[in-house]
Formats: structure tokens, sequence, C-alpha cells
């Protein structure tokens, strides 16, 4: 049985300029996730350069331009291309989210990729902690 579940799309609470800032940077999104983690490591750490740290509050407001404007986003089964989307889109303002990927803590496996401001994941449905950190590309130094 099958859950229904009402996707946050309304690409019309998000001004048609940002719009299409958005829709590009979940093209470059889905381009990068096609590439193996290493690369897209190498491709994040690169494009962060000279990025002040994003805010909890600019990392959300990202997260949800990307979730409102794009249903290749916006499912549950996308969270790479969400999560690399609200990077580039925060990249594009000047600012670096933390991107994220790792395990679930507790069994049974399952991964997840997600965006982290100020330490804490944006807007997320999981606790701190629910996810290990396997993979992380933060502003800075931190990668």
């Amino acid at each position: 049985m099958s859950i229904p579940r009402a996707l946050p799309h309304d690409p019309s609470s998000v001004p048609p300029r940002r719009r299409v800032t958005v829709h590009l940077a979940v093209a470059a999104a889905r381009l990068l996730a096609l590439l193996p983690p290493r690369r897209i490591r190498t491709a994040l750490t690169w494009l962060r350069r000279g990025a002040r740290p994003a805010t909890y509050r600019e990392a959300g407001e990202a997260r949800q331009a990307v979730v409102a404007t794009s249903l290749a986003a916006a499912g549950a089964r996308s969270c790479v291309v969400r999560s690399l989307a609200v990077v580039l889109l925060c990249r594009g303002r000047g600012h670096w989210a933390t991107w994220c990927v790792g395990p679930r803590a507790l069994p049974p496996f399952s991964a997840h990729a997600w965006v982290e401001a100020q330490g804490k994941p944006v807007g997320e449905p999981y606790p701190p902690g629910y996810f290990l950190h396997l993979i992380t590309v933060g502003p800075g130094g931190t990668a």
C-alpha cells in the first residue's frame, strides 16, 4: 500500500526571476548527481571557494524555493538532486551551506543527502544525528 503524500509544489510562491535561477540550479544538480560521489565532492569543493557560510534562514529559503519550484527535486527519493540544488542556489547568492551524505545511524540501512547550516539540518523531518556524516562539503576549509 502506498501512502498519499502532498508535495509542496507551488511555483507561483517564488518570483519569476528567482524561478529561472532555481531551474538552472536544479538542472546543474541533476547533471552533478550523475557523477560518482568523489567527483561530486571535488566539484563542490571547488565551487565553494570564496563563499561565506550560509545562515540557517538563507539555506532554508533556498530549500523552500527549490522544493516549491521543481517537482524533480521535491520527491521523497530525490534527496541528492534537492540537496545539490540547494547548495548551488546558495552559492549563486554568495554563501555556502554544508552538503552532507550519509547512512542512517540505526538499522535498517538507508542513505540520505541533505543540507546543513549553522550545524543543523535544513528542512529535514529527521532529528540531528539520525543520519551519520559520510561525506560533507562545508564552507571554507571543512571538507
